[in-house]
């Protein structure tokens, strides 16, 4: 089913590859709620919510796309859902905003459907693509120095050296040597195996602990949220939310493409810079986000963290179900994983290790060109500087047709990045992001 000898892979590989992703996105199942629970949602409701979504998600890109790329919701938009959609001006319930992620996520059913979305990943131009992988590695990076406060905030440059002697710092950097010793000695599992010792360090030195217990039934106290289409799309109506729909479905749009065609020139998996099997994989965030607003979480994006299980020799859609029965079994043990997600420093190597690794990308962009160098630049600079892997996306879209009609050169661009340049042009200039 999954190819392995077609894809130079093993069984006990694969797994090893989903192992290593889910530590490192299992975050996810905490922090949603946290974000979410601020717009008024249940904790245990969004835990369960978030779940269900990344497991439909991640089973879909298993069986259907035989890809290594796990779903699950978003960072930043649901952020978005909770302080600008809910916490607006508007002041709509979250029942409300629920509403308009279902149709969203419907529109982005029949979006994923149509060859517009494939068309879109063969519209980018290669210097984009090395600019997107590049940029998306760049940002995991940082978020791996970042949470472990190796790199925190400072009142005039904005970031700076964090205190390397706090018991983070010191565990993540502990974490860190101990993985590239691994992974230049080329120990299998290298990424997996850092991250387990980096966690029994954590354990010794008491920084990692279980007081919460380990096992606890998931639940959902308010059952489905958004019941009926009808009613969702007359609440749409009702309260103006076009706007709303419209960012959700650019955002999770280019989040997705732009981390799929990353993870995958990673894995060597585009073919003539194509993505084979474009629309069934496209299709599973498409699906997550429609199911997953029933139950109660923002949308659902492919995971920028699948990139760790990639370099761990994950290749196959074996990873990605590795993946799911890992979330299906969390819903069982939020205490344990909330203890072992709580600690940064554990999965923060894995992030930054890979981040270089992606990196390697940038030497594959024409830099003699500035018409293609420029686009990319920015594509790559601005992702970890905005946080957000579609304002990198959305300014490398901006600059990348401008540029070219200056030159004369505007033949040479597919007309959806003309339609794309207006359409985030528009978005960053007039609408919340």
């Amino acid at each position: 089913m999954f190819k392995l000898k077609e894809n130079q892979t093993t069984a006990r590989t694969e797994l090893v590859a989903g192992i290593t992703t889910f530590f490192t996105m299992v975050y996810i199942v905490i922090v949603n709620p946290v974000i979410l629970s601020d717009a008024g949602v249940p904790f245990d409701q969004v835990f369960t919510a978030t779940i269900i979504a990344a497991v439909i998600g991640t089973l879909w890109m298993a069986f259907f796309a035989n890809y290594p790329i796990a779903i699950a919701p978003g960072m930043g938009l649901n952020a978005y859902f909770a302080y600008s959609v809910v916490g607006g001006q508007q002041e709509i319930s979250y029942q409300t905003a629920f509403a308009a992620v279902f149709i969203a996520g419907v529109l982005f059913i029949i979006l994923s459907l149509t060859p517009f979305r494939e068309k879109l990943i063969d519209s980018i131009p290669e210097s984009l693509k090395h600019g997107i992988t590049a940029g998306i590695g760049l940002f995991i990076a940082f978020i791996g120095l970042r949470l472990t406060k190796i790199i925190t905030a400072h009142p005039t440059n904005l970031v700076g050296l964090g205190d390397l002697h706090s018991p983070s710092a010191l565990l993540a950097l502990a974490g860190l040597a101990i993985t590239l010793v691994l992974m230049v000695l080329r120990v299998n599992g290298a990424l997996f195996f850092g991250m387990i010792i980096t966690g029994l360090i954590a354990f010794f030195t008491n920084q990692l602990s279980f007081d919460q217990g380990f096992v606890s039934l998931p639940s959902l106290p308010e059952g489905l949220i958004v019941a009926n289409p009808i009613t969702a799309l007359t609440d749409v109506i009702q309260h103006s939310l076009y706007a709303v729909v419209f960012s959700f479905i650019l955002v999770t749009i280019f989040d997705t493409t732009g981390t799929m065609i990353g993870v995958a020139n990673q894995a060597g998996l585009m073919k003539n810079g194509k993505l084979p099997r474009a629309r069934q994989a496209l299709l599973s965030d498409s699906i997550a986000t429609g199911v997953g607003a029933m139950f109660g979480t923002s949308p659902t994006t492919a995971y920028i963290e699948s990139s760790s299980g990639v370099a761990a020799g994950g290749r196959t859609g074996l990873t990605s179900l590795t993946v799911a029965v890992l979330f299906i079994v969390s819903a069982f043990f939020g205490p344990l994983v909330g203890s072992v997600s709580g600690i940064s420093a554990i999965t923060a190597p894995a992030l930054i290790i890979v981040g270089s690794m992606m990196m390697g990308s940038i030497a594959k962009i024409r830099w003699d060109e500035l018409d293609e160098a420029f686009p990319a630049f920015i594509t790559v600079l601005s992702m970890p500087l905005t946080s957000s892997i579609a304002t990198g996306i959305a300014l490398g879209f901006i600059s990348y047709p401008l540029l070219k009609v200056f030159k004369g050169k505007w033949r040479e661009v597919h007309p959806l990045l003309y339609v794309f340049a207006v359409l985030f042009f528009y978005q960053l200039a007039f609408l919340p992001h």
